[in-house]
């Protein structure tokens, strides 16, 4: 590959030494793989420097004739539309141009609008006006200041994870998880389900309520499912002391020494105590395991609330993964430290993550559990 883009920017400054050469579509332009890795590295220096990048994306109507020639003058426009800085590659191949944008000034809430009509008035300049609404030309913001984090994902978080299709090693890990998830849920439900009807009995019999306690939860790419678990607080228990301590969690204010729960919190009931510590309050989120809403091994799933509370960096613990009922923060023994900590654990499985990996965090998690660690 580097021996192709070195070839393609020798031919590029030869022609352009040439007045009268005619500039390839692709003699300028990343291929679907290198456009992926440039786009993922731009986000992450987005999220060090927290200065926005964005996403140009624009896309040739299918079936239009003459396609080479409109993609010839669209790359031709698109190179004198944009700054020598910016990179241009293809999102999907002679269907839809991306151009990644760096630098981008949050304040300039007309970024879109100016970006769009110089391409428009760079590309009338090189086809019939009548051709010119055969191209679509849109831009996404990262991080987008007008989308609420809390509610799906940014458009460049969807880019992200389908610019390239996942490989065959990829498609593998993924079947083979999903048998480990759907063995193990099935095998823990039959075997543990004496253990459930005591817990729940001890529940009815101390407090008034239900024994269970669903909750909204976000999951796989934003996704909002139903998480179950065994009631610990009192019913219909205030959740405005919990929303505090988790905004403090987030800005670093508090140390994470129960992941996400509150030392001493007077919501919960003494059976309640006693399940958390022995993290037995958990055991249905089995049945989402089952239904493939979590998995085994995964990213803890945020609430909504705490979704809004996240930077964009915070964000790809959870749009990068299948939520889990445990995973390599809980079984490392650094689990009682920052945030930050425990999301970059959370994108080092994320990074990492295999087949085997899973099987080792789930055989280190009854020892995590014992010692407290793993309770979360």
């Amino acid at each position: 590959m580097a021996v192709q883009s070195v070839a393609s920017v020798g031919h590029l400054a030869q022609a352009l030494r040439s007045p009268a050469a005619v500039l390839r579509p692709d003699d300028f332009i990343f291929s679907e793989r290198l456009f992926h890795d440039v786009l993922v590295r731009e986000r992450g220096r987005a999220d060090r420097s927290q200065r926005p990048i964005a996403v140009l994306l624009m896309t040739l109507a299918p079936g239009s004739a003459d396609a080479e020639q409109l993609w010839m003058a669209a790359t031709t426009a698109v190179r004198r539309a944009l700054r020598a800085t910016d990179v241009v590659g293809w999102l999907k191949t002679h269907s839809t141009l991306g151009v990644i944008i760096t630098e981008v000034n949050a304040a300039d809430s007309g970024i879109a609008l100016h970006l769009q009509q110089r391409i428009r008035r760079s590309l009338a300049q090189r086809i019939s006006v009548d051709r010119l609404d055969e191209f679509s030309v849109l831009l996404s913001t990262y991080p987008d200041p007008q989308v609420d984090s809390a509610e799906g994902q940014w458009p460049i978080e969807s880019l992200i994870g389908e610019v390239r299709p996942p490989g065959v090693r990829a498609k593998a890990y993924s079947v083979l998880k999903r048998m480990l998830d759907l063995a193990g849920s099935v095998v823990l439900l039959l075997i543990l389900s004496p253990l459930w009807l005591l817990i729940a009995a001890a529940i009815k019999t101390s407090s008034r309520g239900p024994a269970f306690f669903k909750q909204v939860r976000v999951g796989e790419k934003g996704k909002p499912f139903e998480m179950i678990k065994f009631r610990t607080m009192e019913a219909n228990a205030d959740d405005r002391i919990h929303q505090a301590f988790v905004a403090d969690l987030i800005n670093a204010k508090t140390p994470a020494t129960g992941f996400f729960k509150i030392q001493k919190d007077p919501r919960v009931t003494p059976i309640g105590r006693l399940l958390r510590k022995t993290s037995c309050d958990e055991l249905p989120q089995l049945w989402n395991v089952f239904r493939g809403e979590m998995s085994l091994v995964g990213p803890r799933p945020p609430l909504s609330y705490e979704m809004k509370k996240y930077k964009a960096w915070h964000r790809r613990r959870i749009l990068e993964a299948k939520p889990g009922m445990t995973g390599l923060w809980q079984v490392t023994g650094r689990s009682r430290t920052t945030f930050d900590e425990m999301v970059r654990l959370d994108l080092q499985y994320v990074r990492t993550r295999s087949f085997w990996t899973d099987v080792k965090i789930l055989l280190a998690t009854p020892a995590a559990v014992i010692t407290g660690k793993g309770a979360c």
